[in-house]
């Protein structure tokens, strides 16, 4: 089949890969405009396009598909001549009006991280792992006008462990996703199998994933040490869980586990006791959340040895 990609970070260009190493022709690329990146701010290709160029495939980066501008209705028109069979989407950046949507014989297929209609929106993995959820998965959806609200049309699960970071969950799911893709475009019949058995998603159950701020990764001492941890882990590695040191400058925590440390009688914050698993700290429900990995502005992350060789922390102190 003739196949036009869409995805811009890494999670999209798992999948884009994983097509590559199929027998359909990939007839273009479309992925966000090239964006500052890095201490040098200088203009980066995404993922994607970096995959699609080392392949030699066409690469196009509208910046919208807008009925009511020129730019959009040359970008709809562009993505017409192409005459694709089917529409991939990872991870894209952009709203595709239905125009778009319709374009394809098949329309658009998303690969959504969650399994819908669960964690809609833009931040599935990190709500799963900072909500408690013990499983997600992927989603392919024929796309809808919709907030990832197509209906769905293959799934896969991924058990969510005690110790995985939104970094560890998205690499899972990334190739998860690429081998879901892969599974769904197997042939033109599979495909349409797939989309004349897909299910209307309820909305009833319906739960969205809003996007993460960097206020809300201030780790709350009155929290239960459960929550507490696992907003550690799910904010790795954006937008990184923290500890105000001043009004300008926070002490960044990279990891942690639950602590046996007893908090009894404790105020929530207070150091209990430094170690070779880390920094242990009482937490609102009277129980210890031990931070593995810290870092100092300016620094690099240390582990619980090097920690303990600043002299920074002492026991009995209170963290803000």
């Amino acid at each position: 089949m003739k196949i036009v990609f869409a995805g811009t970070p890494e999670f999209a260009a798992s999948a884009l890969a994983a097509l590559l190493n199929t027998d359909h022709e990939i007839v273009a690329v479309y992925t966000q405009p090239d964006r500052k990146a890095g201490r040098g701010q200088k203009l980066t290709a995404s993922a994607v396009k970096q995959l699609a160029l080392q392949h030699d495939l066409p690469v196009y980066q509208p910046l919208h598909f807008k009925s009511s501008t020129e730019e959009g209705l040359a970008a709809q028109q562009e993505l017409a001549a192409l005459n694709a069979d089917v529409m991939v989407v990872a991870a894209y950046g952009l709203i595709l009006p239905q125009v778009v949507l319709d374009t394809p014989k098949y329309g658009c297929l998303n690969i959504h991280g969650s399994l819908l209609p669960r964690w809609r929106g833009a931040a599935p993995i990190q709500r799963a792992i900072a909500t408690g959820d013990t499983e997600t998965g992927i989603t392919i959806m024929k796309m809808a006008a919709g907030l990832d609200t197509g209906d769905m049309m293959y799934k896969t699960l991924c058990p969510i462990t005690a110790t995985d970071t939104s970094a560890t969950l998205h690499d899972k799911l990334a190739q998860q996703g690429a081998k879901a893709i892969v599974e769904v475009l197997a042939s033109e019949q599979k495909l349409q199998d797939y989309l004349a058995a897909r299910e209307v998603q309820d909305e009833a159950l319906t739960v969205y994933a809003h996007k993460l701020t960097k206020a809300e990764a201030r780790i709350d001492w009155s929290q239960t040490a459960a929550e507490i941890d696992r907003n550690i882990r799910a904010f790795n590695p954006w937008p990184v869980a923290f500890i105000p040191l001043d009004e300008t400058q926070n002490l960044r925590v990279w990891g942690s586990a639950l602590s046996d440390e007893s908090a009894q009688g404790k105020a929530a914050g207070t150091i209990l006791k430094l170690d070779k698993q880390g920094v242990h700290v009482a937490c609102g429900d009277q129980q210890a959340v031990c931070l593995s990995s810290l870092q100092w502005p300016g620094a690099k992350p240390l582990n619980p040895v090097q920690i303990i060789q600043t002299q920074k922390l002492q026991t009995g102190q209170v963290l803000a």
